[in-house]
């Protein structure tokens, strides 16, 4: 029995191995054909994802003041740069 483990155990990990490659290369094939056929049409589409706290009852974007919270440790360069004032 002692002999007979350790074969049994490398070819189990050899098909588990074996079958792990082939599932990524499955993956990595269809990741490059959708690229492919991506960048070779014509349709271009922006998508934007709205966040439903942003939406009224009806769907609509609200028209209501957001708050904002701004934390003190913050090093945004940006607002400075925009010459935006902080409350």
């Amino acid at each position: 029995m002692t002999v007979l483990f350790p074969i049994i155990y490398s070819a189990a990990l050899t098909y588990l191995v074996w079958k792990a490659f082939k599932v990524m290369s499955n993956g990595w094939g269809i990741s490059d054909t959708e690229k492919k056929s991506f960048n070779n049409s014509n349709f271009k589409q922006t998508k934007y994802t709205i966040h439903p706290e942003l939406l009224d009852k009806s769907g609509n974007i609200t028209e209501e003041e957001l708050l904002t919270v701004r934390f003190s440790n913050d090093n945004d360069s940006s607002l400075e740069e925009k010459g935006s004032k902080t409350d």
